[in-house]
């Protein structure tokens, strides 16, 4: 009988999506001895190149359930992966504190309930005599802005993210093909995955991280799995304001659900995902600058030097994201909506121990 090494090693896999989760799952099989094939069409316009990479891991308030459980696993990997990949980048990092800030008293008295039950020393709220609260209120010529500080969340460069695994994959040698699968079937105890030019690759095991296509490439009478479109987009603004020094505000924080990066004293980023749209309206600027009753002088004179948005996917009928052996070395691994960075390193470890639980 051979032995489980020798089917690590013999054993070729077909990863269908370039984004995050695609080529966190590279990362992680090819450090146990798969062979490995990245198959993407467009690897630079997938939706991960569109991620601002906030991880909200600890401040998530739902802790139970298998959501909170692949945080609870995420939150203690990365440390980990960051570590290995700072290899290929030393300069990359999870930039922290990360802050949740809200308008609404409602909202606010959640916050408070939910950092005083769990008792973590790591989370804290910030009443209005916080410096962080008081800089963010003269800034945005506002009083009424509160919420609490996540001492271990944080964001880290989804592009520099990209990269640093690009050069991992380039350094283990792994295969990356730039085409579109249109089809995929067994055959033998194999997978072929045909391409549009229709070229079959012969695989032993296929897992899909295409996000909406993958359900393209499955029966869906059989297996029953929807997944509905979400906007991600953000905006960098520039400020020709002297009265406003952006360094003074946090590195990153959400207010009322829009993400705020500052990358210098007079440019910003501005986020969010809305669900349900595929293209971002007209109105973008107004849309993504609505968080406040009033917006202050040096926001409405603005200028977006950089606007850019990517689809994602969110499952429809049941929790995100869908990870499933959904046939014998078929898996599906998409429908993260807003999490997929936060959640890549327990998706590829849960991966991995489906893919050795079916070779032993």
């Amino acid at each position: 009988m051979k032995s489980l090494k020798e089917n690590f090693q013999k054993a070729h896999i077909v990863i269908i999506g370039s984004g995050i989760i695609g080529k966190f799952n590279a990362l992680e099989l090819s450090e146990l001895g798969f062979q490995i094939t990245i198959i993407d069409p467009a690897q630079l316009q997938n939706s991960s190149n569109a991620a601002l990479g906030l991880l909200m891991g600890n401040m998530y308030q739902k802790r139970r359930g298998r959501s909170w459980d692949l945080r609870k696993q995420s939150i203690k990997l990365w440390p980990q992966w960051i570590a290995f990949l700072q290899k290929f980048n030393n300069e990359l990092n999870i930039e922290k504190p990360l802050i949740q800030l809200t308008t609404n008293e409602e909202k606010f008295r959640k916050l408070k309930k939910f950092i005083y039950e769990n008792n973590d020393i790591n989370l804290r709220i910030l009443e209005r005599d916080s410096i962080f609260i008081k800089n963010i209120n003269k800034a945005f010529q506002t009083k009424n802005i509160k919420g609490m500080i996540s001492f271990k969340d944080g964001r880290i460069n989804a592009i520099s993210l990209l990269k640093t695994l690009d050069k991992y994959l380039k350094h283990k040698k792994i295969n990356s093909l730039e085409e579109e699968i249109i089809k995929i079937r067994k055959s033998n105890n194999h997978w072929i995955s045909t391409t549009r030019k229709n070229e079959d690759i012969k695989s032993d095991i296929v897992i899909l991280c295409n996000s909406l296509k993958a359900v393209n490439l499955i029966d869906n009478l059989s297996h029953n799995i929807k997944l509905k479109p979400v906007l991600g987009q953000a905006i960098e603004v520039d400020i020709n304001d002297a009265e406003v020094d952006l360094l003074s505000l946090p590195k990153q924080f959400n207010i009322d659900g829009k993400n705020i990066i500052t990358k210098s004293k007079n440019r910003l980023i501005i986020g969010s995902t809305d669900e349900y749209n595929t293209k971002p309206e007209e109105n973008t600027f107004e849309k993504l600058t609505n968080f406040l009753d009033k917006k202050p002088n040096w926001l409405v004179k603005g200028k977006i030097s950089k606007k850019w948005y990517g689809i994602r996917s969110k499952p429809d009928g049941e929790p995100s994201p869908i990870m499933k052996q959904i046939e014998d070395g078929l898996i599906i691994c998409t429908g993260f909506y807003k999490n997929g960075i936060l959640l890549a390193p327990a998706c590829s470890k849960w991966v991995a121990n489906e893919i050795k639980n079916y070779l032993s």
